[in-house]
């Protein structure tokens, strides 16, 4: 995605995700009585078999290069013509001609694994893994825990479904605002924003079990509020991972960052916050913490990109 629009793809990609990940709490709420409710959640997953293969073949457009590389530079011209058409043709259709004939086919060599820890990018490296943890212990917490955490604390199976997809939902216009907002401050201000904005969130779902006639009310607000920030963090997250590895190096260590974050926020937190859901201080003190260190990251070890990729990390020769 060229730098102008990579914020705009990644807002726009996030806040898809978000409707997703608010749709299957609301139907967890709707089907909360029913004694089948596990078999219809599984339906959609089954079914969707049938749709995306369909959707691949028919809209995503194939490889222009990989057609070159086949020896085939009239398919590759009229594939990127669909791609310029359905753009709305702002820029003259390609002819075979253009290419010439001394294009370069051969496949494009990424850097190896080990470019990710050599001088000059460890630290980027490091940077980048770190906020994926941060921001993905927040996310993961609530996306996989949250429900089981509230029935654990006492709430209804129902309203836990309704308090997550009240989170997810507020993070739709949250990630929008998150997409606008790092094209004006900065990546790193903006996710020292996300996170530390989630804080009095937090701290409301964490107070609300000592609050008496006020707990819906806190629980609602602070729901609120956290899906507007931390849960919203990812439409500069993941670009601001993305931007700490230069070109070259990106189709690496975009994939090695988000799969050790992945790992650790997805898969270890998680199995080890299983047995203290039931506890709103260590639950969502955990959460807060991460929230907190994740802030400061950036700002303290990170440096702004602002979609300059290219002129920050490509000055070291030996990753360029």
């Amino acid at each position: 995605m060229p730098a102008q629009h990579r914020r705009t793809y990644g807002a726009v990609y996030e806040m898809a995700l978000a409707a997703s990940f608010t749709l299957v709490p609301f139907i967890s709420f709707l089907l909360a009585g029913s004694p089948n409710a596990f078999r219809f959640l599984a339906l959609p997953g089954g079914l969707v078999i049938t749709v995306v293969p369909v959707m691949v073949h028919f809209v995503l457009p194939e490889s222009a290069r990989w057609r070159l590389r086949k020896g085939q530079p009239q398919a590759a011209a009229d594939i990127v013509n669909q791609i310029i058409k359905r753009s709305g043709d702002r820029v003259p259709p390609l002819t075979v001609e253009a290419l010439g004939d001394k294009e370069d086919t051969r496949r494009e060599q990424l850097l190896p694994y080990w470019a990710l820890f050599a001088r000059g990018q460890l630290r980027w490296t490091t940077v980048g893994i770190l906020i994926g943890i941060c921001a993905g212990t927040c996310s993961f917490m609530i996306h996989v825990l949250l429900p089981k955490a509230m029935v654990d604390q006492g709430l209804a199976v129902a309203f836990s479904f309704g308090l997550s997809t009240l989170v997810y939902a507020a993070s739709i216009p949250g990630k929008a605002f998150t997409g606008f907002l790092m094209e004006i401050i900065g990546r790193r201000w903006t996710i020292a924003y996300a996170l530390v904005g989630s804080l009095p969130g937090l701290f409301l779902m964490l107070m609300a079990h000592r609050l008496g006639d006020f707990a819906t009310v806190a629980m609602v607000t602070g729901a609120l509020i956290t899906g507007f920030t931390v849960l919203s963090s990812f439409s500069a997250t993941r670009v601001y991972v993305s931007e700490q590895f230069p070109t070259a190096l990106r189709g690496r260590g975009h994939i090695f960052s988000e799969s050790f974050s992945r790992l650790f926020a997805g898969v270890l937190v998680p199995f080890l916050m299983v047995p203290h859901t039931g506890s709103p201080i260590i639950f969502f003190g955990t959460i807060v913490i991460a929230a907190s260190v994740g802030a400061f990251i950036p700002l303290v070890f990170g440096r702004e990109t602002v979609g300059q990729l290219e002129t920050v990390t490509e000055r070291v020769p030996a990753l360029a």
